[in-house]
């Protein structure tokens, strides 16, 4: 286990290296980058100090050649990318064009940290610890009107996207019931609360958000599931346990289970992801400052040192993810060996 660790851990450099080389190069190549829109804003200046005139304003070679400097585009896309990847490994992420301040000051703020941790480790918690018992009762309880009821829901629920229904609920219980607020992740009193009342101001306008998010996840992990169980449940494996002797239960939980939760535990490392992409447009409607909505603004203001810095973060998590995943597949299925 240990050396088949160390081998993954080495596969992911060039990985890596290969993932932040192409959208770098793509970057550096790409048209309406920082260096035109900075040249936007230069021409526009020189109008209006101009009273309107200046249409043909021309910067001097000296000036274009410090903003090419200044945007990292002086040299060849692969000096600039190991320079760039050379800044990287002293943790230096560079600085946000958009926000004015390091891009690791930018990622790493605690309202994102919050709304990040609070996305993935109670989705996690709610889907698993809902989907699994639901998912075990309607393959135990195969067609009866609970399970028809039940997947009809979940059929709604998998094929309505999330922000639809965040935004039926702010509809319905922020504007209509007036319950929950509208959106933002705090109150405007936030600061004079206890901590205790800090807490709940948090829970109370995350309840609908977070709602949104995990509708769908329920579905596929409990079809998912089920469908697993039910494969297992028909196996040879299963009817010779059954005929030694043993109970419905005892096969169902002893054996069956374990096998259809293979592909359940196969997902579990993906979820390391969810903390740093986020939910773009869950996050836009309720208006919640987290990983992916500061993805977007990225990619709209062009803020290529604060795009790369995301994607150092999202590639790398996404990375150690896949490692996790086969981790938890060898913990629940004893076929898989890394020797």
């Amino acid at each position: 286990m240990p050396s088949y660790i160390l081998r993954r851990l080495f596969l992911m450099i060039p990985t890596f290296l290969g993932i932040t080389y192409v959208v770098y190069f793509i970057l550096c190549k790409a048209p309406g980058g920082p260096l035109e829109q900075r040249l936007s804003q230069l021409q526009e200046e020189g109008r209006k100090k101009s009273g309107g005139r200046g249409d043909n304003i021309q910067l001097s070679p000296e000036q274009m050649a410090e903003l090419r400097k200044y945007y990292g585009f002086s040299e060849p896309s692969a000096k600039e990318y190991f320079s760039w990847l050379g800044r990287v490994m002293t943790g230096d992420l560079g600085y946000s064009n958009r926000f004015k301040k390091p891009v690791s000051a930018v990622i790493f703020d605690k309202e994102r940290i919050q709304i990040a941790l609070i996305f993935g480790i109670f989705s996690f918690l709610i889907i698993y610890s809902v989907s699994l018992p639901m998912a075990v009762w309607k393959a135990k309880h195969h067609q009866s009107f609970f399970d028809s009821l039940s997947s009809m829901l979940m059929f709604a629920a998998y094929a309505i996207p999330g922000w639809v229904i965040g935004l039926m609920m702010i509809l319905f219980f922020a504007s209509y019931l007036d319950i929950f607020p509208i959106g933002g992740f705090v109150s405007k009193e936030y600061s004079t609360f206890s901590s205790w009342g800090q807490i709940k101001d948090i829970a109370w306008h995350m309840t609908l958000p977070l709602t949104a998010y995990v509708v769908s996840g329920f579905a596929g992990t409990i079809f998912l599931l089920k469908n697993s169980l039910m494969d297992n449940l028909a196996a040879d494996y299963v009817r010779t346990a059954l005929a030694k002797g043993n109970t419905f239960n005892a096969a169902l939980w002893k054996h069956a289970f374990r096998n259809s939760i293979i592909p359940i535990a196969a997902g579990f490392g993906h979820y390391i992801g969810i903390f740093i992409t986020g939910a773009l447009l869950i996050e836009k409607i309720f208006n919640l400052n987290g990983f992916g909505k500061l993805s977007l603004t990225a990619v709209e203001a062009r803020d290529y040192p604060l795009i790369m810095g995301m994607l150092v973060i999202t590639s790398t998590a996404l990375l150690l993810g896949n490692l996790l995943s086969d981790l938890c597949v060898a913990a629940v299925d004893p076929r898989v060996k890394f020797d």
